[in-house]
């Protein structure tokens, strides 16, 4: 059995290991890096500690967010330092059965598969379960 925080971006449901996620948060303002790559979205402060805050859509491909829109953040583990991980919606910790646990789909795009560690096989949805040393090094 494998615990995964799950979450979506754009229509696809997303998860991270439940051991990896130290919370998740309503997006906070952020400072902008000067000359950081698309995928570093800026430096949050949280609770008194700076965090790299890393904007996942980019990395997936997918356009920015809307102006109006307010993103989430999954704050996970990256070497013992946490990062931020722009996300649409938080969604809820799933158990998956080790029989529902795959290898990512072949038809996912070539630039997206390093990103992408397993494939889940929900009842109704596809979770693809990101890498997240990989994702976090925008």
């Amino acid at each position: 059995m494998s615990r995964y925080v799950t979450f979506t971006i754009a229509d696809g449901l997303y998860g991270v290991d439940v051991l990896r996620v130290q919370e998740a948060l309503r997006a906070h303002a952020r400072t902008r890096v000067p000359l950081a790559p698309p995928g570093i979205a800026g430096l949050v402060n949280l609770r008194g500690q700076v965090v790299l805050t890393v904007d996942l859509r980019p990395r997936l491909g997918l356009p920015p967010l809307g102006a109006d829109a307010e993103p989430m953040m999954v704050v996970v583990q990256v070497d013992g330092e946490p990062v931020s991980l722009l996300v649409d919606e938080i969604g809820d910790v799933l158990d998956v059965p080790a029989d529902q646990v795959g290898a990512p789909p072949e038809t996912l795009d070539a630039e997206l598969r390093p990103l992408i560690r397993s494939a889940c096989t929900l009842d109704e949805r596809l979770l693809l379960v990101l890498d997240v040393d990989e994702a976090a090094a925008a």
